[in-house]
Formats: C-alpha cells, structure tokens, sequence
C-alpha cells in the first residue's frame, strides 16, 4: 500500500520513466537500427562489441534491457 501525503496523494508520481533504448544506444554511440538487427542476427556480446567499438559490458547492458525491457518503458505505479 502506498503512503500518502497530507494531499492525499502518493510520495511519487505514479508512473516511473527510464530511459527508451534508442536514448541508450544514441548516449553509447551505436546505431539504433543496426543493434536491433545484431540482436534479431544473434550475434555475439563480442562481435557485437567489435562491430560499435564499444566494450563488452556496455553490449551486456544494453542487451539486458531489451530482453528486460523492451525497447522502451514507461511503468505505471498505481
């Protein structure tokens, strides 16, 4: 159960927005389109690495959160 204020509304909003992963992949430098298409192609956390010239653990984030997320979010909190 959520608390609530003095106005009768909750402590935070009711919706929570994290960042879509076209805004991740713009902020990491990688095509948007092409990681889509790395993904879909099955490729390697490594060759997908090589190919955006970025490391491994920035693949394995952005990856988590595809699988996790999907491509973008936006969660309510009611």
């Amino acid at each position: 159960m959520a608390l609530l204020g003095e106005n009768g509304t909750g402590r935070w909003p009711p919706w929570s927005r994290m960042q879509s992963l076209n805004e991740m992949t713009e902020e990491a430098g990688i095509d948007f389109d092409q990681f889509i298409e790395s993904i879909k192609n099955q490729a390697s956390i490594a060759q997908m690495s090589e190919q955006f010239q970025v490391s491994e653990k920035t693949i394995e984030s952005l990856q988590d959160h595809f699988f996790h997320y999907g491509i973008g979010s936006v969660q309510g909190g009611d």
